[in-house]
C-alpha cells in the first residue's frame, strides 16, 4: 500500500542552528518534580548557546531545581515550516564579565519589563526538521 505520509526532512545540526539564528522567539520547557510547564520567551543564538533574560519567579526557580530543559522554536511561511528542538541544561549568568558580553548582545525584554537575569541553554542535543505545506491529499480507496 503507497503512503502519503510526508513527514519532513530532518536537517543537519548546522541548518538546526540556521533555524535558531534567525528566530527570536520561542518556548521553553521545565519539569520540576515530575511536573512539567512551558514559557513562550524571547532569546539569541550566540556562540552555539542560546540566551534568554528573565526575573525572579516560576520559571527562574524551576530552572534553579532542574537545570535539564528542552526549548522548541517554529518557523512558518505560507509554504514551508521549520521546527528545531534544543535539550540541554540551564545555568543563570553570574559572572559580571558574562553579564557584560550579554548586555552588548541584542537580546531586549519581550514585553516593557526590566530583567535583569540571564539564562544561558547549553545544548546536549540539537534536531530539526523542514516540512513542505500544502492541502491534505484526497483520500482513494
Amino acid at each position: 500500500m503507497e503512503s502519503d505520509e510526508r513527514p519532513g526532512t530532518v536537517l543537519t545540526d548546522d541548518q538546526s542552528w540556521e533555524v535558531l539564528q534567525r528566530s527570536s522567539y520561542g518556548r521553553l520547557a521545565v519539569s520540576v518534580s515530575g511536573r512539567p510547564d512551558i514559557y513562550p520567551i524571547n532569546f539569541i543564538a550566540h556562540n552555539a548557546v542560546l540566551l534568554m533574560r528573565t526575573n525572579p519567579g516560576t520559571k527562574l526557580a524551576g530552572l534553579t531545581v532542574n537545570d535539564r530543559v528542552a526549548f522548541e522554536v517554529d518557523h512558518v511561511t505560507d509554504e514551508e515550516a521549520w521546527s528545531v528542538v534544543v535539550e540541554g541544561t540551564a545555568r543563570v549568568i553570574v559572572s559580571q564579565s558574562e553579564i557584560d558580553e550579554a548586555d552588548r548582545l541584542p537580546l531586549k525584554p519581550w514585553i516593557p519589563t526590566r530583567k535583569y537575569t540571564y539564562v544561558e541553554i547549553t545544548p546536549t542535543r540539537v534536531s530539526g526538521r523542514h516540512f513542505e505545506l500544502g492541502e491534505e491529499p484526497e483520500r482513494y480507496f
